[in-house]
Order: structure tokens, then sequence, then C-alpha cells
């Protein structure tokens, strides 16, 4: 099976959560629907998010890249 088929998640877990809103280092954010983005980050494990959540992350979480990586895992 190819990432493709996969949905882009080959050798992730396929019902990764949010992240969000802002990805605390102390575990998943209060928000709890399914991740649709990865975003970059320096130094950090990338942050997944909701759509919901994509923008404050991108202003607020820590170790963002600029520009921003972000890419759509779902």
């Amino acid at each position: 099976m190819t990432d493709r088929e996969n949905g882009g998640l080959a050798g992730r877990d396929r019902t990764a959560s949010c992240g969000g809103p802002y990805g605390g280092e102390s575990g998943p954010g209060d928000c709890g629907d399914p991740a649709r983005f990865e975003v970059a980050r320096h130094l950090r494990a990338p942050l997944w998010v909701c759509p919901v959540h994509l923008g404050p992350s991108l202003l607020l979480a820590d170790g963002v890249l600029w520009p921003p990586g972000i890419r759509l895992v779902r």
C-alpha cells in the first residue's frame, strides 16, 4: 500500500487528534477533533491540528517556522 492510498499517513496513527489550540508540550490539547494538518516546528515535534486550530497554532504555538511549513495529512 502506498503513502497516497494510506491517506498520507504511512506509519502513523490514522486517528491522530488535534494538538490545538496552541500545541502545549504537556500533552494533547482540549480539541479532540481529527488532525488534518501538520505544522513544522523548530527543535520540536510537528504539531498536528484540525482546520479550526490551524490559524491559532501558526500565530501562538512555540517554535513554528516562518514561513510556516504546513502539510495536509488527510
